[in-house]
């Protein structure tokens, strides 16, 4: 007596794909905010830690790059390492330093780049989307960082808003050239997704 078995494909191929990336997205953002350096007083460190979102939402969209930095997130109040000079835990996001607004916004502003430029929950292929639409999709995504970030920064502080924002000025240039390299990074085909 023989019997005859088919296979069944539980998660679709292109899910497995995108989760892939996303994970490989969290990792990376890992590494480059490892790359900061430290601001005397009570300054923010300097850290390439926006890259990761840069690339969440150009090369995943809004659901997958919104998993990628969720994932980040996640790993670092676990306890690991991750986040910019080493430093990990629920306690650091909340309330130390008080830069954890500015790693919600990462998330955010990956799900707000990933839906302007993909305009779908699904990523599409970057060929098909202009350069002007995907810097608009990272400007916006820094809008919507500065936007948590600061007022968080005053309320853990004790700053008034007005003076956080100050305080976070001198960041923006450096955020919009990371923008820049970010968009020719992947525009030059230096981040392949296949």
């Amino acid at each position: 007596m023989s019997q005859e078995y088919s296979s069944v494909e539980l998660v679709g191929d292109e899910t497995v794909k995108h989760f892939t990336m996303a994970v490989l997205v969290a990792a990376l953002t890992a590494a480059l905010s490892q790359i900061s350096i430290p601001l005397p007083g009570s300054l923010p460190p300097f850290s390439l830690q926006p890259f990761g979102m840069f690339f969440a939402g150009l090369l995943l969209g809004p659901l997958w790059g919104g998993l990628a930095l969720a994932l980040y997130i996640l790993v670092g109040v676990a306890g690991v390492p991750v986040f910019s000079n080493g430093n990990a835990g629920l306690g650091y996001v909340l309330v130390g330093q008080g830069t954890g607004g500015f790693l919600v916004g990462f998330l955010a502003g990956a799900v707000v780049a990933g839906a302007i430029v993909h305009r779908d929950i699904d990523p599409r292929d970057l060929s098909t989307v202009s350069v002007l639409v995907q810097v608009v999709g990272l400007a916006a995504a820094l809008v919507v960082v500065y936007a948590i970030g600061v007022p968080w920064l005053s309320a853990v502080t004790g700053l008034p808003l007005v003076r956080a924002a100050t305080v976070m000025l001198p960041y923006v240039p450096f955020d919009v050239v990371k923008l820049g390299i970010a968009v020719a990074i992947v525009e030059g085909g230096y981040l392949a997704t296949r």
